[in-house]
């Protein structure tokens, strides 16, 4: 029977009706068969044929064709590459042919060969699959690599990989007497699916997948895939499933594309992790907050027409053949040198200050490296760190790297929350983490073997620090050192701009990082105070003894006067490194200071403060406890750190300007202006014309390699070569000072123009009655209303439209129109920083309540 009555019912959302289309052919057992087929060729206007390729789409269980709707209409698009986008509806699904018959993996893939025969695909042909709908276009894929261009896979797997249960929906499905009733009499299965999808399906796509399958008849073949999983070897589709998981290898050089949504419970991180073992060559995007129903969560369909544009591009001109790369000193050859030297290299001043001598410092780094590689750590593989700043850490970090292993730095600052989503992105081998650490990586089932640091780990079984070491004493020979282009680190943002984005380094570009701190004014004879995350890292890298303050690094808003005056003591330390939320409290706390303390702070001759913009008031009252320090306040982020630097003396010679000035480019830095149009988008050519206002970019040899797992987020930033785009905005002036005014995210198009929010708060700021002060946009693109939200002195109790006086105050204040003002007990800023307004959040909350909402549930 062939159903040709059976076509998509009209107005299903998003569903072009002139799509679909009939393939009759006879199957691979001899039997006529039709399919329902969505074709965007079937839209030509009989014009010349501009297509260069087909994109051939597989749907998974228990979705059909309708899935891909937004791939198809991308591609109908007059901007599109020039691909033919064809999506099937296997037999007895959609509204393909119901057969009667039971189709196994074997089969499916011999049918979609049928459909592609007939329809006279010759290739390119890029597959794209989704669930089992990736097995059977893989399975096509390796049967015809001679028309193969590129394969794209969403959330899906070819093989269970060994000591992983199967996916809870699958296993609950298969239980005996259950499958039939959840699958085929009942749409419960369907309706599972669909509850998937984040966030929720509206109702009328909800209705247009479960249009073909309204009946229990037609829904005979939800139950017939979810029976063909192949689970076990003596499962009749299991040698199929077999063949495609180990043919893989043989699509090395095909250009693959991962798109994964890690909020999958079906296709999890093990899967994706078996997939990138046997495509290790595939790009991968991740992305956040997506689940299962991928094409529905996310803009695949944008991610893949980005991704055609990148196969079709010719390679570029042969440039000249590259200058020779600078000697590459490795970022513990400082502590090397110094094996001999018993001096004080660390001071751990929570830990009763705890003094370790640079010498048992390399020694302890030696033998905790030779312990991981007898464990099993090899070069290349992840180890993720959950130890506080301190020698365990210090020694783990630089073992690792030794031995070519790369850490994984995601710091209790991101939030729980933030932390999942960061390990699981970065896919740890191991992972080394304090008892508390270990206690919520298996709470959390975080991935990676487990080894323990300090004395809570032991009782919970895992392999210490201690252990790892004694394992390693005596080694003579430690394994060969890494390449300088192999990669050293996967470091995590700060997620103050949405998820906390993975960055990976070099262990030649973490080498240049090291030598851009030294352009600073850092003094490697002498002691540094590392009160800021990164420093403490960095600090035995610039081979100066370092103290690390009794506070939590990951909340600086702990640090008071008398930790960083006892931590200076500790060292005779003459730089500070500290962030602004850890100097206000500085200030806040300088009373308890006695003499001594005072005098160990006078020692201070460098004060380096980064992490967000730190005001001049900030910086002149924390003079004031270290008058011989000249403060510094670098500009950078993590992808690239430092960038600029500028000196408290040249902010105040500096007149005031439209945002933050944040000096001029370090040695070795470039940086460059990509202008800003009507609509507040950037540029692609950048340029250094003084006065151009648009998106920062900045080249140095120690800027990140790439995003990790973020293919199209990389591939933005990156797109003019040698460049990183920053996502901040700001101008260079003709002195060639770069100022900053904000994240191009936070931008205002408003009827008036193009406006950064920092120039604006800076007005508003200026007011005695503000403390603080962040400026949103409310409305739509092009007629953005501005909208101040602030914090006052004294501050309000509770979060409220401003008194009239106040507003007027602003009003007079702002350059622009102000349409409205709102007061806070306080602004949310990030978690790690404690500095970096949450512009974002706040601008949802705005809308709100200028909506009618209630003011509070900030």
């Amino acid at each position: 029977m062939s159903n040709r009555n059976a076509l998509p019912p009209l107005g299903l959302p998003g569903l072009d009706s002139a799509w679909s289309r009939w393939v009759t052919a006879v199957d691979s057992q001899g039997v006529q068969r039709t399919w329902h087929v969505l074709d965007t060729a079937a839209t030509d206007s009989g014009g010349p044929i501009r297509h260069i390729g087909t994109l051939l789409c597989v749907h998974g269980n228990p979705t059909w064709s309708y899935l891909w709707r937004h791939l198809l209409a991308r591609f109908e698009r007059a901007d599109a590459p020039p691909w033919r986008v064809v999506a099937v509806d296997h037999l007895d699904m959609g509204f393909s042919e119901r057969t009667g018959t039971v189709r196994g993996l074997a089969q499916r893939i011999d049918d979609l060969t049928t459909v592609t025969d007939a329809l006279g695909l010759t290739g390119p042909v890029v597959t794209v699959g989704h669930d089992w709908g990736g097995s059977i276009s893989l399975g096509w894929a390796l049967r015809h690599r001679d028309q193969l261009r590129g394969v794209v896979l969403t959330n899906t797997a070819v093989h269970q990989p060994s000591g992983s249960p199967a996916p809870t929906l699958i296993r609950l499905a298969r239980l005996p007497g259950v499958l039939p009733a959840v699958t085929v009499r009942t749409p419960t299965f369907l309706q599972a699916t669909l509850a998937l999808a984040n966030p929720w399906l509206p109702e009328p796509v909800r209705e247009g997948y479960s249009a073909p399958y309204r009946t229990v008849d037609r829904r005979a073949a939800i139950g017939g895939f979810v029976a063909d999983i192949p689970l076990s070897p003596d499962h009749p589709s299991w040698p199929a499933l077999q063949e495609v998981a180990q043919g893989l290898h043989t699509l090395a050089e095909t250009p693959t594309l991962l798109l994964w949504g890690p909020r999958d419970p079906v296709f999890g991180e093990v899967h994706l992790r078996d997939l990138r073992n046997r495509l290790p060559h595939a790009q991968l995007h991740r992305f956040e907050g997506a689940g299962h129903l991928l094409a529905e969560d996310a803009d695949v369909a944008g991610a893949v027409a980005q991704w055609l544009v990148d196969l079709d591009r010719r390679p570029a001109d042969p440039i000249a053949t590259p200058e020779p790369a600078a000697p590459w000193r490795p970022l513990w050859a400082a502590l090397a040198e110094r094996a001999e030297d018993r001096s004080v290299a660390l001071v751990e001043l929570a830990n009763n200050g705890r003094q370790v001598s640079w010498s048992l410092l390399w020694q302890r780094i030696r033998e905790i490296g030779a312990g991981l590689s007898a464990s099993g750590v090899r070069r290349g593989d992840r180890v993720a760190l959950l130890v506080p700043p301190g020698a365990d850490l210090t020694a783990a970090v630089y073992a690792c790297l030794r031995i070519g292993a790369v850490i994984v730095v995601a710091d209790p600052g991101l939030g729980l929350a933030g932390m999942n989503r960061a390990l699981r992105s970065a896919d740890p081998s191991y992972l080394v983490a304090i008892g508390r650490g270990l206690v919520v990586a298996r709470a959390l089932r975080w991935p990676g073997r487990r080894f323990g640091a300090g004395p809570g780990a032991a009782v919970l079984g895992a392999l210490t620090l201690g252990r790892l070491a004694r394992l390693g004493a005596g080694v003579r020979e430690l394994p060969a050192m890494p390449d300088p282009d192999d990669d050293a680190a996967v470091l995590f943002t700060s997620g103050s701009t949405g998820p906390a984005k993975g960055v990976v380094y070099t262990h030649r570009q973490l080498a240049a990082m090291r030598d851009a701190l030294f352009e600073l004014g850092v003094n490697a004879d002498a002691g540094i105070v590392a009160a800021f995350a990164p420093f403490a890292l960095f600090g035995p890298a610039l081979g100066a003894p370092s103290a690390i303050p009794d506070m939590r690094v990951t909340a600086p808003r702990t640090l008071t006067a008398t930790a960083l005056a006892e931590a200076t003591a500790a060292v005779d330390a003459s730089a500070v490194f500290a962030s602004p939320a850890a100097l206000r409290n500085v200030v806040d706390t300088r009373d308890a200071l006695d003499d001594r303390q005072r005098t160990a702070l006078e020692g201070v001759t460098l004060l380096l403060s980064a992490g967000a913009p730190v005001p001049a008031v900030l910086l002149t009252q924390t003079r004031a406890l270290m008058p011989k320090a000249q403060p510094h306040t670098p500009y950078g982020m993590t992808e690239v750190l430092p960038v600029t630097d500028i000196t408290l003396d040249e902010i105040v010679d500096t007149e005031p300007g439209d945002g933050v000035c944040v000096g001029r480019p370090l040695p070795g830095v470039q940086v460059a202006i990509a202008a800003l149009d009507p609509t507040g988008t950037p540029s692609e050519q950048p340029g250094c014309a003084p006065g151009l206002t648009g998106e920062i970019l900045v080249r140095a040899g120690h800027a990140k390699d790439r995003y990790d797992a973020l293919w199209l987020t990389e591939r933005d930033s990156s797109r003019n070569p040698g460049w990183h785009r920053t996502g901040d905005v700001g101008y260079l002036d003709p002195d060639g000072r770069l100022w900053v005014q904000g994240r191009l995210a936070h931008i205002l198009v408003t009827s008036d123009g193009v406006l950064s929010p920092v120039g604006i708060e800076q007005q508003v700021e200026s007011l005695p009655q503000i403390a603080r002060a962040a400026v949103v946009g409310v409305g739509p693109p092009g007629v953005a209303q501005v909208v101040v939200i602030a914090e006052t002195l004294p501050g309000a109790r509770r979060a409220r439209l401003a008194s009239r006086e106040l507003a007027d105050a602003v009003r007079t204040a702002a350059a622009p129109p102000v349409a409205a003002v709102l007061v806070v007990p306080s602004l949310p800023t990030d978690i790690r920083h404690n500095s970096k307004i949450d512009r974002t959040r706040l601008r949802r909350w705005a809308e709100r309540v200028l909506a009618g909402g209630r003011v509070s549930g900030l």
